[in-house]
């Protein structure tokens, strides 16, 4: 017969969790599409499984987890609080049903400026992809502001910008540097001699697209020390600036990596002023409460083994 005293030194109960995995799941899903008629595609569930997933959640919180904008959900302060935390659960549960198999090994979900992204980080990506072959990798490719927002979103697990930013959600590791420079085709009046400041001034030029890192580096750079440009083109392509370069239409100001070829064939050719060299600071965007993967790491860890030293401006 029971002892008395076994009962009342007996581990008390665990308190019975009233949350699941589907319910984060419908909110994390909702904060990305901001309807739950978005959330139900994502998450393959019909919209009233989704409507009522969510309203469990918030009654079993207690609050409201989202404000309705026109047809939107937009997260309010508790959605915003709950978002990283859910995140991180979601990312570890993925990795307990993958703790015995490859087969659904988690994607490296990246987002880059366009220079960074198509110049940079091509290679790395294909070198961890060979100690990760099972590992889908997802790149997505915008400007400076496109990234932050992303990785604010928790759309992507990292991002990569050119330039100072600054987001109360976000924590900034500087990465590597890179040079801006001025070029133009061979057969421009400038190429081949120093230019002066009012010859910069009165050239037409081919720069990036407001909100792009290189062109706010530019802007810094140039307009502090030249004065206002004759900007006849604002492209969000560094492969269409050159383009418009080498047909001599007009100067163009990129980073050294991006027409490290072009310099290199003569199809484009340095301009030399008289100007400082300008060196800038390229970043890794992380999001603070963002939990990182194993496979994530890495591809930070080698991406910080493989930049160059930093150089500092002249």
């Amino acid at each position: 017969m029971p002892d008395k005293s076994d009962k009342q030194n007996a581990p008390a109960a665990a308190p019975r969790l009233r949350l699941n995995l589907r319910q984060l799941e419908v909110f994390a899903a909702t904060a990305r599409c901001g309807s739950t008629r978005g959330a139900a595609d994502l998450v393959a569930r019909s919209q009233s499984a989704a409507s009522a997933a969510l309203a469990e959640l918030e009654g079993v919180l207690g609050v409201a987890l989202f404000d309705r904008v026109g047809r939107r959900l937009v997260l309010n302060e508790n959605g915003r609080a709950l978002l990283p935390r859910v995140s991180a659960l979601l990312e570890q549960a993925a990795q307990v049903e993958r703790l015995f198999g490859t087969a659904h090994a988690a994607p490296l979900r990246v987002a880059a400026s366009l220079s960074i992204g198509e110049y940079l980080l091509p290679e790395l990506l294909a070198r961890w992809k060979t100690t990760h072959p099972a590992s889908p990798v997802e790149l997505t490719i915008g400007n400076t502001s496109e990234v932050i927002d992303a990785v604010a979103a928790l759309d992507v697990d990292v991002g990569f910008i050119e330039g100072p930013q600054t987001h109360p959600q976000l924590v900034l590791r500087p990465w590597r540097s890179d040079e801006l420079v001025i070029v133009a085709a061979p057969v421009h009046p400038l190429a081949g001699r120093t230019a002066t400041l009012r010859q910069l001034r009165d050239a037409a030029w081919a720069l990036r697209e407001p909100g792009s890192g290189t062109r706010e580096a530019a802007d810094r750079w140039l307009i502090e020390r030249v004065g206002a440009l004759r900007v006849e083109f604002e492209l969000g392509s560094p492969e269409a600036i050159k383009r418009l370069v080498a047909a001599g239409a007009a100067l163009g100001c990129l980073p050294r990596e991006v027409v490290a070829h072009e310099l290199a064939q003569r199809t484009l050719v340095e301009v030399d002023t008289t100007l400082p060299r300008a060196t800038r600071r390229l970043a890794i965007v992380l999001h603070r409460s963002k939990h990182l993967g194993r496979g994530t790491e890495d591809f930070l860890r080698l991406c910080a083994e493989s930049a160059p030293p930093p150089r500092e401006p002249a």
